[in-house]
């Protein structure tokens, strides 16, 4: 099972993902895409990356508005997986912008 992260680090690496934030012991990210068809490329690209790493988010998907939402359920809250992802999540939106 992956270890909890602290409070200090959960907040050290949020400051290298701007665009996320530590909510209910998840690491959360909205994002508006140009259309639906683009939002489906995204959440397709994370379902490959995930499947590759084992580690998969959950992901609310509002026409064309993703909400992301990285925690590792089998410990309960926030490890390096979860930090881990949120990286690659961001690379795939990067790419897209």
């Amino acid at each position: 099972m992956a270890e909890l992260l602290t409070d200090d680090q959960v907040t050290a690496a949020l400051s290298t993902l701007p665009d996320w934030s530590a909510r209910d012991g998840a690491l959360v990210r909205s994002a508006e895409l140009p259309s639906f068809a683009q939002a489906i490329q995204v959440v397709n690209r994370v379902a490959e990356i995930a499947e590759n790493d084992d580690h998969h988010p959950d992901i609310d998907i509002r026409w064309r508005t993703l909400t992301f939402r990285c925690r590792t359920h089998s410990s309960g809250g926030i490890t390096a997986l979860d930090v881990s992802l949120a990286e690659e999540i961001d690379g795939v939106l990067d790419a897209l912008a």
